[in-house]
């Protein structure tokens, strides 16, 4: 599969994970900005994600590097967050919250029926990079459960045929 960044799995394995001498002057000033500067741990992954597409398991051992962590511990971070991404993510990412609202008023019902027409599990991406599918604690909306996000809309009181109308609008 190819990355955001066009590439495929053997071209990014073969690169390696370093910021640019810019990058690495703003993780300095992220850095500085905090009495512990390990508080600017986040953002610095942010950084990450969007300079090499998602946060491999070589993204953290050089983010941890460059705060004298253990990548056990950038490791907890990153898989603690949603936000996140631990592989290449598709154009387009389907959210569904499970917490008990949401999963009361249908959303096992609604993952199920993505899984299917998406052809994928939670936490993977379509083979086209089209969609990645995640399930997420909460997104706040209890009250117009089930729930989910879609890029950077909400989408409410889904059932199997308006997330079919949904997903038709992507693109």
């Amino acid at each position: 599969m190819r990355g955001q960044d066009g590439t495929d799995a053997a071209t990014r394995a073969s690169t390696p994970v370093a910021f640019s001498v810019e990058q690495l002057a703003e993780v300095h000033r992220l850095q500085g900005l905090y009495p512990d500067r390990r508080a600017a741990l986040l953002p610095v992954l942010h950084l990450a994600q969007e300079t090499f597409g998602y946060v491999s398991l070589e993204v953290e051992a050089y983010v941890a590097a460059l705060f004298d962590l253990t990548p056990a511990h950038v490791h907890e971070v990153v898989t603690f967050y949603t936000l996140f991404f631990r592989a290449p993510k598709g154009r387009h990412i389907v959210a569904v919250c499970h917490n008990l609202s949401c999963h009361l008023a249908g959303a096992p019902m609604i993952v199920a029926h993505l899984r299917r027409r998406l052809g994928i599990d939670v936490g993977e991406t379509t083979d086209d990079g089209r969609v990645t599918l995640q399930s997420v604690e909460c997104l706040c909306a209890c009250e117009h459960a089930p729930m989910m996000q879609v890029d950077d809309r909400y989408e409410f009181g889904l059932t199997p045929e308006k997330v079919d109308r949904i997903l038709e609008g992507l693109r």
